[in-house]
């Protein structure tokens, strides 16, 4: 598989570690991960955004692993934000989390399933 990112020069370009698009050719396995939320095993919410974010990212990463695959194979994350103050905190932990990679990336301002969730992570992931 092999993936390469899109950039047109006739729309602005991306800031922030994330491709305005990603082409994948070759991928012989698609994998869809619905919304991750902030949540572990035992049922806990953390009370900081930053906490809240780095767990649903590790409950995404679950996913991947579960699937064969990992961060490396991300080709579009939605990030849903319980609020926009968020915003620099979410793309902080983001770029923390992806170090280098960049998926295309969608982050949307909206209500969540619950108040305590103050972000949910979904994902494309391509092998």
């Amino acid at each position: 598989m092999n993936t390469s990112f899109v950039n047109s020069t006739d729309a602005p370009q991306a800031v922030g570690g994330y491709a305005q698009a990603v082409a994948v050719d070759g991928a012989r396995k698609l994998l869809f991960i619905s919304g991750q939320i902030p949540v572990d095993r035992a049922g806990h919410v953390p009370a900081s955004f930053s906490d809240q974010a780095r767990l649903a990212w590790c409950n995404l990463e679950a996913q991947l692993r579960a699937a064969g695959m990992s961060l490396d194979n991300l080709v579009k994350v939605t990030v849903f934000l319980a609020d926009r103050r968020y915003g620099l905190e979410n793309r902080q932990v983001r770029q923390q989390v992806l170090g280098e990679r960049s998926p295309a990336l969608t982050v949307i301002i909206t209500g969540i399933f619950d108040e305590a969730w103050l972000l949910e992570i979904e994902a494309v992931a391509a092998a």
